[in-house]
């Protein structure tokens, strides 16, 4: 091991960003330092981390050299004959800059967002543009991809809450907001409490966007202890808990209702919330806690061993005179087609929804909707037959 490096300054944390080929995609930022000591751990040893980055042993060496001056730290052991790994300090160092770039996700996400449509814009004044306020979800900044890459529309998302994002659409700060919700056919008074108040028939329009699988999170060597939610409190089991007001956080809600769980019996369930499923995988994988809820993407994004738990679905909601708003049009189409099927099979845990793209009857979309009061059927005012399985009208454009 080399004698620690000396340094008169103490290390200073300075961003930058560039315009380069290929793309981004989640919580991805390049920085040399990280990608080699990531390299290192990946690869064993200096030569084989220089062969996955691409450059000489005698550069990597050289990089490797510079960022322990800059530090003040070692960074590597190694010795003859075992192979190399990040030191104590460069171990602590890579999860902390990983957890802290799962729990800014979001905040990339909107900022990458921003300075693609900067050089869209600069590109092409025609292509269209659509403002969207939604629930964290994966496969959103994919089908940001594919809606510039496909259809020339470039979705400015924003993540918040999903009840936030519906009430953004409410005070006319988007056009789409995104949610979602549990396939359930049960009582899920959680879901209707929070949603309802936000969503009424005839005022809003849902369209079928995806659908997803949500369990739970842990290490491997959990996995045998862990079957069902009500096992997390059976085994005294950390708990990392989303923020109030996301869908996962009504879903855990929802969870612990349905199994009849004391909050108090859950370590961690007031004192450890994360704002996003990658958020929550990071301090999973780090050992901040032992277990959570998210999707199955974010899981395996962190090498973490998944329980599936329940399908949801994933969907846009607008207001009704938007439907025929230019970019909304372009976004259902773009839905409907088959290419958005094609990719959704590439991302973990998810597929499209059974009627991707159209607009859907509110009250049978969310099977726990209901009416307060029964209303009286007529032959004018029935209204047109519903598709029981997809929930789409058979008036819906």
């Amino acid at each position: 091991m080399s004698p620690k490096p000396k340094t008169s300054h103490p290390p200073g944390v300075q961003l930058h960003y560039t315009f380069a080929p290929g793309e981004q995609r989640g919580a991805e930022m390049g920085n040399p330092l990280f990608e080699l000591l990531g390299a290192v751990l990946e690869g064993g040893s200096i030569r084989h981390a220089a062969q996955l980055l691409g450059c000489s042993y005698r550069h990597a060496w050289g990089l490797l050299k510079q960022w322990e001056q800059t530090l003040g730290q070692p960074l590597v052991l190694w010795s003859q004959g075992q192979r190399a790994r990040p030191t104590e300090f460069a171990e602590r160092l890579l999860w902390a800059e990983r957890r802290a770039r799962a729990r800014m996700q979001p905040h990339i996400e909107a900022l990458r967002s921003d300075l693609a449509r900067v050089l869209a814009d600069a590109r092409d004044e025609q292509q269209l543009l659509l403002t969207v306020r939604a629930s964290h979800d994966i496969a959103l900044p994919v089908l940001q991809q594919h809606a510039a890459d496909a259809a020339a529309l470039h979705l400015d998302i924003r993540f918040q809450g999903s009840v936030d994002a519906l009430r953004a659409l409410n005070a006319r700060q988007c056009l789409v907001a995104g949610f979602h919700v549990p396939a359930l056919r049960c009582a899920a008074p959680v879901f209707a409490k929070a949603l309802k108040p936000l969503l009424k028939p005839g005022l809003h329009k849902l369209i079928g966007c995806s659908r997803r699988t949500q369990g739970l999170m842990l290490r491997r060597e959990h996995a045998a202890r862990v079957r069902t939610f009500a096992d997390i409190a059976r085994q005294h089991l950390r708990f990392a808990n989303r923020q109030n007001g996301s869908g996962t956080r009504m879903l855990i809600d929802h969870l612990v209702q349905e199994h009849e769980i004391d909050t108090r019996d859950l370590i961690g369930f007031d004192e450890h919330t994360e704002d996003t499923h990658v958020a929550v995988a990071a301090c999973v994988a780090s050992g901040l806690a032992d277990v959570g809820v998210g999707i199955e993407a974010a899981a395996l994004a962190f090498g973490l061993h998944f329980v599936p738990l329940v399908e949801e679905d994933y969907f846009l909601a607008c207001l009704k005179p938007d439907l025929e708003h230019p970019s909304v049009l372009r976004l259902r189409e773009l839905l409907a087609g088959a290419a958005w099927g094609e990719v959704l099979a590439h991302v973990p845990g998810y597929r499209a929804a059974s009627a991707p793209g159209k607009v859907l009857v509110m009250t049978a979309a969310l099977p726990w909707w209901r009416y307060t009061k029964a209303k009286a059927k007529t032959a004018r005012d029935a209204g047109p037959a519903v598709d029981a399985r997809t929930g789409v009208s058979s008036t819906s454009n």
